[in-house]
């Protein structure tokens, strides 16, 4: 039945294989279920009512894209977004957090109508083949920089922005190891070689000291608890910046702005994980990009709903695409995993960043496998390419990454006298970017 339901022959996978992909997606983005509460509290939201609803979230909406596209793609409450929604928005700007997921379900609508008039998808398409193989790389450098930040391995540098970390730290070391451990069992071809790297990591930090009295891996004081209601966020959202125009000044441009990175973000982690899986045709098109981008506009809408900021596509799901998933049945079984984790949330907030940073780190690794495929000896396709890979992760920034690359492709086209070469959309695309960057754009913010 799941087979001829997910069509997994023809996608060359099984169903053990797709369920440990799943799994392998789940331990690298359960942080989330920890994070994104401790964000959004910040407003002034009842944390454990966030946890409850960010699992939800993700749950259903994970299985939304898993029926409309059979994409092994999970999605959950987006990083940087939950930063905007609290630090910008709320705290930033005034707005009550009620009103913050009104504008949430407003993007979300906006969303939707540009999914469906398959405005979105175009969108997709105008971006040439190199930028997209440029963007799977920048995204792969991106979480691997997130990975060995996260683990400490990095760390601030007011000289020269970055340095290491103190490699004497128990957590860094720990981290250290994982790494090596994580890029030993993937090299030598070992199954599953992710997450039991994930587990080996966590099992290595029960004995070593973290520097602050305890160990890097701490056991959870239960291991089983009851979610706790999400009714405090549920349904809370409120319109009132709709109801006068000065409100509503406030308002837009906080919304186009949601707009702007809610749908760069998601094309580039779209585009960047369905690359590695081998979903794109030979053209470089992803097909059923139309049902993914109405799934994610559907899910931006029930975030609101449930009482949370954004959810978008994981760039997460990569480390269960390199461990051999393919299908829908991998982001089911994510989806699965995000509602056991209501009741297990102890034992995953158990799992320290020490663990799950080389994770991140291998999986970049394998994106930025990609490169081979551009073509670096036409300068018209690398200086785009470069700038896309380079900016992604520096301006922490996956839009920020892609605007930069489609700028000065379109430049390129022009200045070579070669216009056409570049597609309108893209120009279009390229131009709003300019506008935003430069704050010419009269909804910036």
């Amino acid at each position: 039945m799941l087979n001829r339901l997910f069509k997994l022959s023809d996608h060359g996978t099984t169903v053990s294989r797709e369920l440990q992909a799943g799994l392998t997606t789940f331990a690298a983005m359960a942080y989330i279920l920890a994070v994104n509460p401790n964000i959004l509290a910040d407003t002034g939201m009842d944390r454990a009512a966030l946890v409850t609803v960010t699992a939800l979230t993700a749950a259903v909406s994970t299985m939304l894209m898993a029926a409309l596209t059979n994409f092994p793609l999970a999605l959950a409450p987006g990083m940087g977004i939950n930063a905007f929604f609290t630090y910008t928005i709320c705290l930033g700007a005034g707005v009550r957090w009620q009103e913050a997921l009104g504008m949430v379900f407003v993007n979300g609508i906006i969303f939707l109508m540009l999914s469906l008039t398959g405005v979105r998808e175009k969108i997709v398409r105008a971006i040439p083949y190199s930028l997209k193989i440029a963007i799977t790389c920048g995204i792969g450098l991106f979480i691997a920089f997130i990975g060995l930040k996260n683990g400490g391995v990095i760390a601030a540098s007011p000289a020269t922005f970055v340095t290491h970390g103190d490699f004497n730290s128990g957590p860094v070391a720990v981290c250290l190891m994982g790494i090596a451990i994580t890029i030993i069992l993937v090299a030598r071809r070992v199954p599953a070689a992710i997450i039991l790297g994930i587990l080996i990591t966590s099992l290595i930090g029960l004995f070593v000291s973290d520097g602050q009295g305890g160990k890097v891996t701490s056991l959870p004081g239960s291991w089983i608890d009851l979610p706790a209601s999400p009714a405090p966020v549920f349904l809370q959202l409120e319109f009132g910046f709709l109801q006068n125009w000065s409100a509503f000044q406030i308002a837009l441009p906080l919304i186009l702005t949601l707009l702007l990175v809610d749908m760069f973000d998601n094309i580039g982690t779209l585009i960047g994980v369905t690359n590695r899986a081998g979903l794109l045709d030979a053209d470089g098109n992803l097909p059923k990009a139309g049902n993914a981008l109405v799934a994610d506009s559907i899910a931006a809408i029930l975030s609101s709903l449930f009482g949370t900021s954004t959810v978008v596509s994981y760039i997460e799901s990569a480390s269960g695409v390199e461990a051999g998933g393919r299908t829908g049945l991998t982001a089911v079984s994510v989806a699965v995993l995000m509602l056991l984790a209501l009741f297990l949330t102890p034992v995953i907030l158990a799992i320290p960043a020490a663990a799950t940073a080389p994770a991140l780190v291998v999986v970049g690794i394998f994106m930025l496998q990609s490169v081979t495929e551009i073509k670096m000896d036409d300068f018209k396709v690398a200086a785009p390419a470069m700038l896309t890979i380079l900016c992604i992760p520096l301006t922490f920034s996956i839009a920020e990454g892609i605007g930069l690359g489609l700028i000065c492709a379109s430049l390129l086209a022009l200045a070579s006298g070669r216009p056409k070469d570049f597609p309108v959309v893209g120009y279009v695309i390229a131009a709003i970017f300019f506008l935003q960057f430069f704050r010419i754009f009269p909804f910036s913010g």
